[in-house]
């Protein structure tokens, strides 16, 4: 009965873990190894003179979650990163749904801003229209046009638009807004900026 116990206590422990993954609950982000320097197609289309501001590596409880690299142009100011095109590249080592990604997105954009139910759950389902399922492996790689909206390409592919300009910037501001729940990755991502950012 005892171990039955213990089983299930882990299997719950576990689930707790893969949920709270999707985006992160209590990781650290680490810098990575392997420094990229090549910016993809993708980036190259929005973001002028693209340069890597950083790259970090989200995990939880040990387990590697994706990998994230920031790209943005000469005159990108991270305390107003709202102004300026940039795209964030994320690189999956774990399998989730396209709605447990947005869902866990507007999570975190609440730390930003309190959303009223309705354009929480109207920003849930533009999101989860917009995200695709991912596996082990895969690229998304996110890109931000200020005052337009956003675009998402998955490898070389692109995915599609949401023309809300306000969505796109929270959305972006899980990564790189100050109140976001991951410090250790934001300053990760913002490490090649040459200067300290608070």
């Amino acid at each position: 009965m005892r171990k039955h116990r213990i089983y299930s206590l882990k299997c719950v422990l576990l689930q707790w873990s893969v949920a709270c993954a999707v985006w992160g609950a209590a990781p650290t982000g680490v810098a990575l190894a392997t420094p990229e320097t090549t910016p993809s197609a993708a980036v190259q289309q929005v973001v002028l003179q693209p340069r890597l501001a950083g790259q970090g590596q989200m995990r939880f409880l040990g387990l590697r979650i994706y990998d994230a690299l920031l790209w943005v142009g000469p005159e990108f100011d991270a305390q107003a990163f709202g102004q300026h095109r940039l795209a964030l590249e994320l690189i999956y080592h774990r399998a989730f749904t396209g709605k447990a990604i947005a869902q866990r997105s507007v999570q975190e954009m609440q730390r930003q801003r309190r959303l009223g139910e309705e354009l929480a759950h109207r920003w849930t389902q533009e999101l989860a229209q917009w995200l695709p399922d991912v596996q082990p492996g895969d690229k998304l790689t996110g890109l931000y046009l200020p005052g337009q909206g956003m675009q998402l390409w998955r490898g070389g592919q692109p995915l599609g638009t949401i023309n809300d300009p306000e969505l796109a910037r929270y959305f972006f501001g899980i990564w790189l807004s100050p109140q976001t729940s991951e410090p250790g990755l934001r300053s990760a991502l913002l490490a090649g900026l040459g200067r300290a950012v608070p």
